[in-house]
């Protein structure tokens, strides 16, 4: 009995992975696209909006902290991408991990310790349902509390587990698939970030070219 019984909880869990990961490939590239504009609260209390989110490359991950395995799990496995990361960059250029705490409720007043098991620089932000919402979709993400009834706190949640990689100007570039395999997940990475690196730069040297030719014609 106990075999059948494991039997069929592994048959379950394989069919929901099938589910969350169907069509889905370990990483894919797409063309940019504006993450939108929130209002959010960090793990601290401090505001966090869509210019807290720009200046640097970031990996946005959905969650929520009573997360029994899979959200503990995403968590460990990138930070093994970011160590693979730190042997190709410097520590600053490394994304920086921020955490989309869905379920403000039972998450809002445990996400800083619950982060600081992982890493210290990990960034939680919570919020407004709508706020969160506008968030996730403009990154490809779903998620839904599914409360029973009034006052129910034995619920579940259920949440896209693709990590998107966003850039310095705030838009959508990839996106990370489960089982974020270290290796290929961190080669993927360093080829996205130069790719965006220098076409930034190629902008930056255009914009400064047409500038000099504008004044030298004045």
């Amino acid at each position: 009995m106990i075999g059948i019984t494991k039997g069929v909880l592994c048959a379950t869990l394989l069919l929901v992975s099938a589910f969350l990961y169907a069509g889905n490939e370990d990483v894919s590239s797409r063309a940019p696209s504006p993450v939108a504009a929130f209002s959010l609260t960090d793990q601290y209390g401090n505001p966090y909006g869509l210019e807290q989110l720009k200046g640097q490359w970031s990996l946005l991950v959905l969650g929520f902290t009573s997360c029994p395995d899979v959200c503990p799990m995403t968590l460990l496995r990138l930070e093994a991408i970011r160590a693979q990361l730190g042997m190709r960059m410097m520590p600053d250029k490394i994304p920086k991990i921020v955490f989309i705490a869905v379920d403000r409720d039972r998450d809002e007043s445990v996400l800083a310790a619950y982060l600081a098991h992982f890493h210290p620089d990990y960034v939680g932000i919570t919020g407004d349902d709508n706020e969160l919402t506008s968030l996730v979709d403009s990154i490809g993400g779903l998620y839904r509390i599914e409360k029973r009834f009034p006052g129910d706190n034995a619920y579940n949640v259920r949440h896209s587990a693709g990590v998107a990689v966003v850039n310095p100007k705030g838009e959508w570039v990839a996106t990370l698939n489960p089982p974020f395999h270290s290796h290929r997940s961190s080669e993927f990475l360093v080829q996205v970030i130069r790719d965006g690196n220098a076409k930034q730069q190629a902008r930056l040297e255009q914009h400064s070219e047409q500038y000099d030719d504008q004044h030298r014609e004045l």
